[in-house]
């Protein structure tokens, strides 16, 4: 039986959903991606995001929310977004 306290993740790092937006991370670590679903199709009676904005942000509290934004990209499908997001962390909390 699925334990329900676990929270959802993809490659080690915290999923967490409010509305149309998903943030990928964990406010503890220096950087965080936020997923901004921007517009969805109806497939089979299921809504699928078709259009994704992709932003890798500082998580000071301190900065300005346009100043925490350290890249930024649109992709066609949340695959595709979740895909560039993992590498994008991955490499900026390597330092790389």
């Amino acid at each position: 039986m699925a334990n329900e306290n676990l929270p959802l993740s993809y490659k080690g790092h915290p999923l967490r959903r409010k509305d149309n937006l998903i943030y990928y991370g964990t406010m503890a670590e220096k950087y965080i991606i936020m997923l901004q679903v921007l517009s969805a199709k109806n497939m089979g009676g299921m809504q699928v995001a078709d259009k994704v904005s992709v932003q890798l942000q500082l998580t000071d509290p301190d900065l300005k929310s346009r100043d925490r934004v350290v890249k930024k990209s649109e992709k066609d499908s949340l695959y595709a977004a979740m895909d560039v997001a993992a590498v994008w962390l991955e490499r900026a909390l390597a330092g790389k």
